[in-house]
């Protein structure tokens, strides 16, 4: 007997010239919408909620097999195994010649970043899978602005007998950096929660979005603009 998922039409697919979130490598689909068609979500920006893979590309777009490519090219440089130089205490011996002890130098073979894993059906390479671990766990070191580098943050009070407060814009960036972080994971949470309707999840993420929304005003301290805040466009 077959299953729904087997009677469900194919994702569309696009032209690779297309800028479209289907052509995205970030992009992956999740269910069919009555309306809609095929809508998925994006693995970078979950604030997004789920959309169609029509929907135009952003900043942050990866073409797909755009990193398989590059590991290639990376790994066909250094396909050799690489001599790790030895840590091993020398021995002198009278006459100055020096000889390595018995923990000498060792080959080691390089993992291959570009060799693909299959995830019921979702197929990444290893360096993407671990771009996404990065990503989730806050482990990703996000650059602040140079111009802001060892800057300082005044709070001046109205009152000019109270005394005002420096505070380094590295602290204050790395305390809107784990906010950040944090909207990050509670979208990812609100998107896989099993007991919430389609309904619930779209009305909490427009609470989320609005929050995203909030604090673009300190998207001047990123570096990176793929790493600032994205709330609704009445928003920013």
């Amino acid at each position: 007997m077959s299953s729904d998922a087997e009677n469900q039409p194919p994702a569309p697919v696009f032209e690779p010239h297309e800028k479209v979130c289907g052509n995205c490598k970030l992009w992956r689909p999740h269910s069919l919408d009555a309306q809609k068609g095929w809508v998925g979500e994006c693995r970078v920006q979950p604030q997004r909620a789920l959309f169609p893979p029509s929907a135009p590309i952003c900043n942050v777009f990866a073409a797909r097999g755009e990193a398989v490519r590059i590991a290639h090219e990376a790994a066909a440089q250094s396909s050799r195994p690489r001599a790790l130089k030895s840590i091993a205490p020398m021995v002198r011996s009278s006459t100055g010649s020096t000889r390595p002890t018995a923990m000498g130098p060792t080959l080691v073979h390089r993992i291959d970043p570009s060799t693909e894993l299959d995830f019921e059906g979702d197929t990444m390479t290893r360096q993407e899978l671990m771009e996404l671990f990065l990503e989730a766990s806050g482990l990703v070191e996000v650059p602040l602005a140079q111009k802001w580098e060892g800057g300082t943050v005044k709070l001046v009070p109205a009152n000019p007998e109270l005394q005002s407060k420096d505070l380094p814009i590295d602290s204050l960036f790395h305390k809107v950096v784990m906010v950040r972080d944090r909207l990050r994971t509670l979208e990812q949470r609100i998107n896989a929660h099993p007991r919430l309707t389609d309904t619930e999840k779209v009305e909490m993420q427009q609470y989320v979005t609005r929050c995203y929304g909030s604090l673009t005003t300190f998207n001047v301290l990123f570096k990176e603009k793929a790493d600032q805040f994205i709330g609704q466009k009445g928003d920013e």
